[in-house]
């Protein structure tokens, strides 16, 4: 039994070369097709956008194993994925132009402080979706935001047009430490001289 057992976890399906091709194939694909449907899929700005990413992983898992469901074909998948991810993600890094043109560039959704919904419309972003994400970021309406990009990995940076009640705070905490530390200075250099 216990052999048996052993032997199906590890005895594989299909052979070597076909379990590395396979991840391969289907990291190129959904690189790719990840890229001509924008960058919105990756932003997963609503509930529909998560499902089709959740079903996309799902469909795609067949077509990455095949036949075989042992640990020894599922290593070599996920080391063969691993590899690809490390060496694209290396070359690409060393050619800029081309890492530009395949992450894409920045899209401006928001630009002094006006709403670009050309933007909105090109990326398939709706109002809603675009103040839920502000929100996240702690920001309570777009009237206070200077600048929204859309990064190419998918998520939207928000640059406040004044600070935020935060940062406001922060600020004056650090002006009122270098009144007193200059207050003490003051104090020292008295005691000093006398």
């Amino acid at each position: 039994m216990t052999a048996t057992m052993w032997h199906d976890m590890f005895s594989m399906g299909l052979p070597v070369a076909e379990k590395i091709l396979r991840p391969l194939l289907i990291y190129g694909f959904l690189v790719v097709a990840l890229k001509l449907t924008g960058k919105r899929e990756l932003a997963q700005l609503n509930p529909f956008d998560l499902v089709v990413l959740l079903i996309l992983a799902n469909t795609v898992q067949n077509a990455i194993i095949g036949d075989d469901n042992s640990v020894s074909g599922g290593v070599i998948g996920a080391t063969a994925l691993l590899a690809a991810n490390f060496f694209v993600v290396r070359f690409l890094f060393e050619h800029p132009k081309l890492d530009e043109f395949v992450e894409g560039e920045p899209e401006l959704l928001i630009e002094n402080g006006q709403i670009r919904q050309d933007q909105l419309r090109r990326e398939l972003i709706t109002l809603p979706e675009l103040e839920q994400a502000g929100r996240r970021q702690g920001i309570d309406s777009l009237e206070q935001v200077q600048r929204a990009v859309l990064e190419p990995g998918g998520a939207i940076s928000f640059i406040p047009k004044k600070p935020t009640p935060e940062a406001a705070r922060h600020k004056e905490l650090l002006a009122r430490l270098d009144q007193l530390a200059a207050g003490l200075d003051e104090l020292r250099r008295g005691q000093s001289a006398t």
